[in-house]
């Protein structure tokens, strides 16, 4: 074959393609999504890492180094009758307190958005209000508000002749619950109502029309509609119901003899760590309060994602 028609046949040929995986990366999406990776991996994957490392060791103060134990501390917390009390008390807050307070809240929510509450958005905001005020100031002005010598509690018992005692081992719980009801209903009212506010009115124009009354309103289109918002504050309430910290370790210093150091796991925890020296022990505890969390939690998750389906 002559060269003229060598070419010929070679121009008619296409080039052929440069497979996908060669192509040149484009990595520019790395630096919007960068940030966030290094900020996440330092704030949670390397101290759950150090947490779980310094887990396995204990602190030899006379020493002044670590010994490595395996997961001796872990064996020990199971044995440990003090994390379980305190396991106790935060899970006795979650099952009575939690219920009262999201049902309150959604309550709230259902009123505000039923537009016959006057004065409503003046209502909502003054629901709201508390969750703004810092929990230890919270935590302190009730503390305040309990005291049987001084506070709101004792002027009832002297205007009554009551013996009311908020700090007392019958009614500390009943105490802690009502502070930490006060200061979330708010927030999570807001997200009952912000839920509320996406359900088309065209909905409950066609409900009146068939004849629903306000209870059945409310039964079969707004409750079911929140399920997901509800679902939320639910997993937002274990959470936060599980690192009880702030409210018990303020009103210790007014209760010391009910309130005691292991009165919550994150409670212990912190003692153990700051106070006994502990460091491995705590951190075992605060990695098997976490596992524990994140369990109840994503039951809860999954729960909630099979009642939407």
């Amino acid at each position: 074959m002559s060269a003229p028609s060598i070419a010929a046949g070679n121009a008619g040929r296409t080039a052929p393609a440069v497979p996908m995986n060669r192509r040149r990366r484009d990595w520019r999406g790395w630096m919007f999504v960068g940030p966030f990776v290094v900020v996440f991996v330092l704030v949670l994957i390397v101290p759950l890492i150090y947490s779980l490392v310094e887990s396995m060791f204990q602190y030899q103060a006379f020493f002044g180094t670590n010994k490595f134990i395996g997961a001796d501390n872990y064996v020990k917390l199971f044995h440990d009758e003090l994390f379980w009390a305190g396991l106790g008390r935060v899970a006795l807050i979650l099952v009575v307190q939690v219920p009262i307070m999201l049902g309150i809240a959604m309550l709230v929510a259902l009123a505000i958005d039923s537009g016959r509450l006057h004065g409503s958005d003046f209502f909502r905001i003054s629901v709201y209000l508390p969750y703004l005020i810092p929990t230890v100031v919270a935590a302190l002005m009730w503390g305040f508000l309990y005291g049987t010598n001084y506070g709101l509690v004792s002027q009832i018992n002297d205007a009554f002749g009551w013996h009311l005692n908020p700090f007392s081992p019958d009614w500390i719980l009943v105490s802690i619950g009502n502070v930490i009801t006060w200061t979330y209903i708010g927030y999570n009212m807001l997200i009952f109502y912000s839920s509320l506010r996406t359900i088309d009115t065209s909905v409950y124009e066609a409900a009146v029309l068939d004849g629903a009354n306000e209870w059945q309103i409310v039964k079969s289109i707004k409750i079911p509609h929140m399920s997901g918002s509800i679902a939320i504050t639910v997993i937002f309430s274990i959470i936060g119901t599980f690192q009880l910290f702030n409210e018990p370790s303020i009103m210790q210093r007014m209760a010391p003899s009910v309130i005691t150091n292991s009165f919550t796991p994150n409670l212990y925890a912190y003692n153990l760590s700051f106070s006994s020296g502990q460091q491995g022990y705590a951190a075992a505890l605060a990695i098997v309060m976490g596992v524990i969390t994140v369990v109840i939690a994503y039951t809860v998750q999954l729960r909630g994602m099979r009642v939407d389906d």
